[in-house]
Parts: C-alpha cells; sequence; structure tokens
C-alpha cells in the first residue's frame, strides 16, 4: 500500500508540545480513531493550525498506528487524551511568525474545492484529513521556500560566489567577492552559508511586514 498524506489540524498550544517532544509523537482523538488507525511508516503528515490559520510543519510517520493512555496535549473535554497515536519525524518546521497564510494557500487547494471559495476553512474542521498528494506537495513546497531551502549548486557553478542582496548586513558583499573559493569549499558549507542569508533576510522582512502593520 502506498503512503498516506495526512493533514493534521491542531492549535498552537498542541503543536508546541508536539515541538517540545522533538516532533517524536503524534496524538489524535478519539473522534477520528478510524482514520488514525490507518497511519503508518511513510505516511506524511502535514501540520495545520486552527488558531492561527497557517500551515505550520510537515513530518514523516515511522511507526504503526498504536494507543497510550499517557496525558499529553490538551483538550477542552478532560476525559479526552488523544490516544490513538503514531511517532514521526519532523522534516519542516516553521517558526510561528513564518507560518504559511492558510487564507492564501487554502482556497487553491483541490482538497477544498467541494465547498464553496468562501467556506474553505470548513474543509478543517476536525482533527484529521487524507488530502491529495498535490495539495501535500504544494504546501510543504511553500513551507521549505520559507525556511529557505533550495536545490544545491550544480558542481560547475559551485565555485560561483552568491549574491547578497544589499539589504542584509550579516556577511558583507565584500567578503563574498574577495575570496569567493572561502565559501565554496565543499557544497555542505555552501549550503550552510545560503542557509543563513536567506534565514536572516526573511526574518527582516516578516519585522517590516509586522511593523508596517502596526
Amino acid at each position: 500500500m502506498g503512503k498516506t498524506f495526512w493533514m493534521l489540524v491542531t492549535t498552537q498550544e498542541n503543536l508546541d508540545i508536539t515541538r517540545s517532544r522533538g516532533f517524536s509523537i503524534q496524538g489524535v482523538d478519539t473522534k477520528n480513531r478510524k482514520k488514525a488507525v490507518r497511519m503508518g511508516p511513510e505516511d506524511r503528515v502535514l501540520y495545520y493550525v486552527s488558531d492561527k490559520k497557517g500551515f505550520a510543519a510537515t513530518a514523516t510517520v515511522t511507526s504503526d498506528s498504536f494507543e497510550d493512555e499517557e496525558r499529553i496535549w490538551k483538550h477542552h473535554r478532560d476525559k479526552e487524551i488523544f490516544p490513538h497515536r503514531v511517532e514521526l519525524n519532523a522534516d519542516v518546521v516553521l517558526d510561528e511568525l513564518d507560518y504559511i497564510d492558510g487564507y492564501q494557500l487554502g482556497p487553491t487547494l483541490e482538497y477544498v474545492k467541494k465547498w464553496p471559495p468562501h467556506l474553505w476553512t470548513h474543509a478543517f474542521f476536525g482533527m484529521l484529513h487524507i488530502i491529495p498528494q498535490r495539495d501535500f506537495n504544494l504546501v510543504e513546497a511553500e513551507l521549505k521556500r520559507a525556511v529557505g531551502v533550495a536545490p544545491l549548486p550544480s558542481p560547475l557553478v559551485a565555485e560561483v560566489p552568491f549574491e547578497v542582496p544589499s539589504e542584509t548586513q550579516v556577511v558583507s558583499v565584500e567578503s563574498y567577492t574577495a575570496s569567493p573559493m572561502r565559501f565554496s569549499h565543499s557544497l555542505n558549507e555552501a549550503r550552510k552559508q545560503f542557509f543563513v542569508l536567506a534565514r536572516t533576510i526573511q526574518s527582516r522582512s516578516r519585522r517590516r511586514r509586522l511593523q508596517s502593520r502596526r
């Protein structure tokens, strides 16, 4: 059986709990038991944070579904302990300020087409949903873009210095152009440098947008 692509709807509080445990385990509520028991190794999980209306993370399931009564996550009903669980590994995880806006991306998903455009959020009622692979890949690509993940340069261009936008001062343009080989002695090192720059630019851009809204 091929892998299944899931969208898991959670709250910021419960996502923080999952994050604090290193995305090593995820519980599903009793209402979604029939779906939860179908989860298995290599399935993919997309996290949607309902109270933030944003996509936050992806992970890969590494175990079969099992039951556990340890109280980990919060629910307004004390009897709900999210007993149906799987082990998993995180793939892409965003900080809260960087979540992908559901209002921009949500209405474009195939999964929500059965609902009127202005009611797309109704598609996300309930905790666990099976979504098309196309939808999963689309959202995960946006998550990766948000954290600065990009294809590595090919060996033919690996020694070309990166262009550094003038708005960032973390690493000066002079330090790149003066000695481009210093930053290209290995693809791994080049990737690290790129991620740092991309993350910094994104964070500053986010802060400017937040300030402009005030």
